[in-house]
């Protein structure tokens, strides 16, 4: 694929990873264009400065140069102009996995961290691990760690760390996007059902990870979450490798909880204590997996403690946005009812003796169906009050398929917990605003912007105090 290639074309080039790979693209003198129907900052910019063409929606005509190779994003489906274009014209396409594949990870050294909760987390780490010590390597992952200020950057690193997402890579290949990452090293932090849009089983899912640990060369390794039963089914392999990570006793790499305070947390490993700056037992286990990796990659206990202890966390992961009125906002990505149920038991210890609301916005293919119609409830009841939005894009599930707001709000009062189900962001803020008192904790459980929620109660908060006499 690589020698004929001249010029490129991004359709969707306004997703973080993509407008990355663009530039990077360009960077190797590669003539790159792109399009997209959301062009807005901070991607546009991005794009702008680094010289990259946008055309700011989508039209057949953009590909009139015959570019050499079309790169179609996940989110575009048939139908899109320039796909349906790319198709007719028998253009070369290839989807943004098989992109990395062979001009950014072929030859390097492939670290693949997956699981359906705590991938960000843990690869942000990790790559801070090697950033610190100063491997400088590649890396793609789906935030933007605050010690690196990007969620991407493609060098020549021998290194290559990627966040390996289990979403299908394109509407022409329905694929995770993992199997493409061409793995060295794979860490699988946890497995549950997720991705309902696309995925219509755990057995599915777990097809995919067998995929995935196929691909492991025989001189590279598995690191496996051993405490987590639904892991063990795809680890029926000979070829390569495997160890079994957690707290277990039964577990080739084990760790032991040495202690779980506000703002960071401890454990022992090879008789040596760890201590990170993250709360919470799920954290013990995402660094406890950066640790076996790096370890494996031949860095020292001083080289990941010293990375360890300059950590300063994710946009997004348990991110305080802000403080009004003694009422602390705190925003998170958890779109999983285990993710929400790890975050809130982290908050716990957090913000000890402090009272808790969780605002949750069910946006995710799957939370906005029923398929975790109690596990929500369950997850949800260990705040103290709760606030859940109109379930987004309501109008194109059936009422026999969607989250049933009237039970989740019957199941939540039954554990005794005030719950309410409000419409949009204003009409939360305007519930929420006279409610809340000094030294509680507004935790908003969102995947995406929710009508900009956090912003609009801070200034709320600080406008009634303003005001007060």
């Amino acid at each position: 694929m690589v020698p004929n290639i001249r010029s490129v074309h991004f359709v969707g080039i306004c997703g973080t990873a993509m407008a990355s790979a663009a530039v990077a693209m360009r960077e190797r003198g590669f003539q790159v264009t792109g399009s997209d129907h959301n062009v807005y900052p901070p991607m546009s910019t991005f794009l702008e400065e680094n010289n990259v063409e946008v055309f700011k929606f989508y039209s057949e005509e953009h590909l009139s140069h015959r570019p050499d190779l079309v790169v179609i994003g996940n989110a575009i489906s048939r139908g899109n102009p320039e796909a349906e274009a790319t198709l007719e014209q028998k253009l070369r396409y290839c989807s943004l996995p098989e992109l990395l594949k062979e001009f950014f990870i072929r030859g390097k050294r492939s670290l693949v961290v997956t699981g359906t909760h705590g991938k960000t987390t843990t690869t942000s780490l990790l790559t801070w691990v090697f950033e610190h010590n100063g491997y400088c390597p590649s890396f793609l992952i789906g935030g933007i760690p605050s010690n690196l200020g990007k969620g991407a950057r493609f060098n020549d690193s021998d290194w290559f760390i990627i966040e390996g997402d289990e979403y299908d890579s394109a509407f022409f290949d329905k694929r995770s996007k993992f199997v493409h990452y061409l793995p060295e090293v794979v860490i699988i932090n946890n497995l549950e059902f997720d991705h309902a849009d696309i995925f219509p089983n755990l057995e599915a899912i777990q097809n995919m990870f067998r995929r995935l640990v196929h691909l492991v060369p025989r001189n590279g390794l598995i690191l496996a979450n051993g405490d987590e039963p639904n892991v063990e089914p795809v680890l029926a392999i000979k070829h390569c490798p495997i160890q079994r990570f957690g707290l277990g006793e039964s577990n080739d790499v084990r760790a032991e909880i040495k202690g779980l305070e506000a703002g960071h947390s401890e454990f022992l490993l090879h008789d040596r204590v760890y201590s990170v700056p993250l709360t919470g037992e799920l954290n013990v286990r995402n660094a406890l997996a950066v640790a076996a990796c790096s370890l494996h990659c031949g860095l020292s206990y001083d080289q990941i403690q010293s990375a360890f202890s300059s950590f300063t966390g994710i946009r997004r992961r348990m991110e305080v946005r802000g403080t009004a009125g003694g009422v602390t906002v705190v925003d998170d990505f958890g779109h999983h009812p285990t993710a929400i149920r790890e975050t809130l038991r982290a908050m716990r210890v957090r913000f000890p003796g402090r009272r808790v609301w969780a605002v949750f916005e069910p946006r995710s293919n799957t939370t906005r169906r029923n398929i975790f119609q109690t596990e929500l409830a369950e997850a949800l009841a260990l705040a103290d009050l709760v606030v859940v939005s109109e379930v987004a894009r309501l109008e194109l599930l059936t009422p026999a398929e969607r989250l049933d707001p009237v039970r989740l709000m019957s199941d939540l009062h039954t554990f005794g917990r005030p719950a309410w189900y409000l419409p949009n962001a204003d009409s939360i803020v305007n519930h929420i605003a006279p409610d809340v008192a000094p030294g509680d904790v507004v935790c908003v459980f969102t995947n995406g912007g929710f009508g900009g929620i956090h912003d609009k109660l801070l200034q709320r908060l600080r406008s009634e105090t303003t005001d007060s006499p």
